[in-house]
């Protein structure tokens, strides 16, 4: 057992995301057995004090085999009302699973709006909180039913990072039909090497993520990303095989179950956490060399005269990413003037603001203390 997964026996509250093919059996309907397997597990870490969210996948793929659909639609609609299918038959599900050891439960249906909104993100926040001191055992779900393209948070291994960090957990178990993280696809390799201990956002990764299958949407990629933003607030992640005997126990027990992903940072503050976990940016500001090397090493504020280039169309107070020559995100931030203005005074020292503009709000495009530095 290394150090790492030594402190594991440790967490107080943690996130558990579960796939699509281990809640469908690959589309053969949902399997009540792991279900209730899991639903066990996770009595016993409520009984020794660990709070645990749920965030489940699976409602898309419980309305394909409810209505005989043998492959995921693409059009939006046909999605929102498979989800509003399946959503019926996986909320009776865990329900009467977690009703078998005296837990309630509670569904929480969320869409990247509700994370992106700031009193929203609170209100989320405070009602999660609310519910594990009551002893709930909250399940969350994108709400596919009402979210649409330009809000939808796209797979909910996002979404269960996202959660992980607005609640401040310490672990995030990723549950899926593999072992793990492997080095090359075991269904194509079978010298695929299984990867127990890797820091979260390490780039030599990627490269050795494969795709999703039938039934889901996130495949390697989108767990690698979940770990790495998981990561950004302190929290280790485990990829694992949920069907794998008492596996969540396992993992928390501190074995060597899995892939195991170290956080590549400490905490931040609950404020930067959530400038974090946008999924969307309503610009970019292209910064030079000058600019970048101070904003990651001293961590100040981003003047206008670092700025080389304003890219989209966005309002005083949105959310924008500032990003390298080579198009490399760096930090992002809330900015202090529109897109029009930006544009004018990028380049040009603090000094410059009022007479460019006939008048200055702030001296920074961006304060330090609305910007987080990724």
């Amino acid at each position: 057992m290394t150090e790492q997964r030594k402190r594991l026996k440790q967490i107080r509250r943690c996130v558990v995301k579960l796939g699509s093919a281990l809640l469908t059996a690959d589309g053969a309907g949902l399997d009540i057995g792991v279900i209730q397997a899991w639903a066990a597990q996770t009595a016993t870490l409520r009984e020794k004090n660990i709070e645990v969210i749920l965030v489940t996948s699976g409602s898309v793929a419980v309305g394909m085999q409810r209505m005989a659909r043998a492959s995921r639609p693409h059009a939006l609609h046909d999605l929102q009302a498979l989800a509003a299918v399946g959503q019926m038959g996986l909320v009776q599900t865990y329900e009467s699973a977690f009703q078998a050891h005296k837990l309630h439960t509670a569904q929480v249906l969320l869409t990247h709006d509700d994370l992106a909104n700031r009193k929203r993100y609170l209100n989320a926040r405070v009602t999660l909180n609310t519910l594990l001191g009551m002893g709930v055992v909250p399940i969350v779900n994108e709400n596919d039913t009402v979210a649409t393209d330009e809000i939808r948070l796209g797979d909910n291994d996002t979404l269960a990072a996202l959660v992980a960090n607005l609640v401040e957990a310490e672990l995030l178990i990723i549950l899926t039909d593999q072992d793990g993280f492997f080095d090359k696809d075991p269904a194509q390799y079978r010298d695929a090497r299984l990867i127990t201990e890797v820091r979260a956002g390490d780039p030599a990764l990627m490269p050795m993520a494969g795709g999703s299958g039938p039934f889901g949407r996130g495949g390697m990629v989108t767990k690698l990303n979940a770990a790495e933003r998981a990561s950004r607030s302190g929290t280790a992640t485990v990829i694992a095989n949920g069907a794998a005997r008492d596996v969540i126990l396992r993992i928390i027990q501190g074995e060597s179950v899995g892939t195991h992903f170290q956080a590549a940072q400490g905490r931040i503050a609950a404020r930067k956490q959530w400038l974090a976990g946008h999924i969307q940016v309503a610009g970019r500001l292209v910064l030079d060399a000058g600019a970048v090397k101070v904003l990651c090493e001293s961590g100040r504020s981003l003047l206008p005269v670092g700025v080389s280039e304003v890219q989209g169309d966005f309002s005083r107070g949105e959310l924008v990413a500032c990003v390298d020559t080579q198009g490399k995100e760096v930090a992002r931030g809330l900015v202090n003037y529109n897109a029009k203005e930006a544009s004018l005074i990028k380049g040009y020292s603090s000094e410059r603001i009022e007479g460019i503009l006939g008048y200055i709000d702030e001296s920074e495009l961006i304060h330090r203390d609305n910007m987080i530095v990724l």
